[in-house]
Protein backbone atom coordinates (compact mmCIF):
# COMPACT_ATOMS: atom_id res chain seq x y z
CA UNK A 1 0.00 0.00 0.00
CA UNK A 2 3.04 2.28 0.13
CA UNK A 3 2.33 3.70 -3.34
CA UNK A 4 -1.31 4.60 -2.64
CA UNK A 5 -2.97 7.25 -0.50
CA UNK A 6 -3.14 6.62 3.23
CA UNK A 7 -6.33 4.90 4.51
CA UNK A 8 -7.00 7.97 6.68
CA UNK A 9 -7.87 9.96 3.58
CA UNK A 10 -4.88 12.28 3.33
CA UNK A 11 -3.32 12.35 -0.12
CA UNK A 12 0.09 11.07 0.94
CA UNK A 13 1.38 7.53 1.06
CA UNK A 14 0.66 5.31 4.04
CA UNK A 15 4.40 5.20 4.84
CA UNK A 16 4.64 8.99 4.94
CA UNK A 17 1.42 9.34 6.93
CA UNK A 18 -0.04 6.87 9.42
CA UNK A 19 2.52 4.17 8.69
CA UNK A 20 5.23 6.12 10.50
CA UNK A 21 3.06 6.29 13.63
CA UNK A 22 2.29 2.58 13.39
CA UNK A 23 6.07 2.03 13.23
CA UNK A 24 6.73 3.94 16.45
CA UNK A 25 6.80 7.69 15.77
CA UNK A 26 4.54 9.71 18.04
CA UNK A 27 1.51 11.44 16.53
CA UNK A 28 2.01 15.22 16.91
CA UNK A 29 -1.67 16.12 17.35
CA UNK A 30 -4.92 14.56 18.54
CA UNK A 31 -6.21 14.61 14.94
CA UNK A 32 -3.11 12.82 13.67
CA UNK A 33 -3.61 10.16 16.35
CA UNK A 34 -7.29 9.85 15.38
CA UNK A 35 -6.34 9.37 11.73
CA UNK A 36 -3.66 6.81 12.62
CA UNK A 37 -6.10 4.87 14.79
CA UNK A 38 -8.61 4.76 11.93
CA UNK A 39 -5.85 3.45 9.66
CA UNK A 40 -5.02 0.83 12.29
CA UNK A 41 -8.64 -0.33 12.21
CA UNK A 42 -8.42 -0.54 8.40
CA UNK A 43 -5.21 -2.59 8.63
CA UNK A 44 -6.34 -4.73 11.58
CA UNK A 45 -3.52 -3.51 13.85
CA UNK A 46 -5.01 -4.18 17.31
CA UNK A 47 -1.58 -3.79 18.95
CA UNK A 48 -1.30 -0.17 17.82
CA UNK A 49 -4.85 0.56 18.96
CA UNK A 50 -4.09 -0.81 22.43
CA UNK A 51 -0.73 1.04 22.64
CA UNK A 52 -2.43 4.35 21.84
CA UNK A 53 -5.32 3.87 24.30
CA UNK A 54 -5.23 5.67 27.64
CA UNK A 55 -4.16 3.23 30.41
CA UNK A 56 -7.19 4.29 32.49
CA UNK A 57 -9.73 3.23 29.82
CA UNK A 58 -7.82 0.63 27.76
CA UNK A 59 -9.43 -2.82 27.52
CA UNK A 60 -7.36 -5.87 28.38
CA UNK A 61 -7.71 -7.24 24.87
CA UNK A 62 -9.11 -6.09 21.57
CA UNK A 63 -10.41 -8.42 18.91
CA UNK A 64 -11.09 -6.88 15.51
CA UNK A 65 -13.51 -8.42 13.04
CA UNK A 66 -11.43 -9.35 9.97
CA UNK A 67 -14.58 -9.12 7.82
CA UNK A 68 -15.11 -5.43 8.66
CA UNK A 69 -14.37 -3.20 5.65
CA UNK A 70 -13.73 0.44 6.52
CA UNK A 71 -14.29 2.68 3.50
CA UNK A 72 -13.54 6.26 4.54
CA UNK A 73 -12.85 8.80 7.25
CA UNK A 74 -14.23 12.32 7.47
CA UNK A 75 -12.98 14.69 10.18
CA UNK A 76 -15.95 16.92 11.10
CA UNK A 77 -14.50 19.04 13.91
CA UNK A 78 -11.53 19.35 16.23
CA UNK A 79 -11.23 21.14 19.53
CA UNK A 80 -7.83 21.75 21.06
CA UNK A 81 -5.38 18.91 20.51
CA UNK A 82 -2.55 20.63 18.62
CA UNK A 83 1.06 19.98 19.42
CA UNK A 84 1.23 22.09 22.61
CA UNK A 85 -2.10 21.15 24.24
CA UNK A 86 -2.63 18.38 26.77
CA UNK A 87 -6.17 17.39 25.73
CA UNK A 88 -8.37 17.58 22.67
CA UNK A 89 -11.41 16.21 20.91
CA UNK A 90 -11.99 15.05 17.36
CA UNK A 91 -15.44 14.55 15.88
CA UNK A 92 -15.45 12.21 12.91
CA UNK A 93 -17.51 9.95 10.71
CA UNK A 94 -15.96 6.62 9.79
CA UNK A 95 -17.72 4.79 6.99
CA UNK A 96 -17.77 1.05 6.55
CA UNK A 97 -19.45 -1.27 4.13
CA UNK A 98 -23.10 -1.05 5.14
CA UNK A 99 -23.04 2.06 7.35
CA UNK A 100 -21.09 4.65 9.29
CA UNK A 101 -19.99 5.52 12.80
CA UNK A 102 -20.26 9.13 14.07
CA UNK A 103 -18.22 9.79 17.20
CA UNK A 104 -16.66 12.56 19.24
CA UNK A 105 -13.43 11.15 20.67
CA UNK A 106 -11.43 12.53 23.59
CA UNK A 107 -7.64 12.46 23.62
CA UNK A 108 -5.05 13.31 26.28
CA UNK A 109 -1.30 13.33 26.55
CA UNK A 110 0.30 10.70 28.75
CA UNK A 111 4.05 11.07 29.25
CA UNK A 112 4.09 13.43 26.26
CA UNK A 113 2.28 11.09 23.85
CA UNK A 114 -1.27 11.50 22.57
CA UNK A 115 -3.62 8.66 23.55
CA UNK A 116 -7.29 7.92 22.97
CA UNK A 117 -9.39 8.25 26.16
CA UNK A 118 -12.95 7.49 25.10
CA UNK A 119 -15.67 8.47 22.68
CA UNK A 120 -19.30 9.49 22.55
CA UNK A 121 -21.42 8.06 19.74
CA UNK A 122 -23.46 10.73 17.99
CA UNK A 123 -26.62 10.37 15.87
Amino acid sequence: MSTRSCPCGLLVTYGDCCGRYHSGAGAPTAEALMRSRYSAFVKGDAGYLLRTWHPRTRPGTLELDPRMRWTGLEILDTSDGPAFHSAGTVEFRASYRGGSLHERSRFERVDGAWVYVDGEFLP
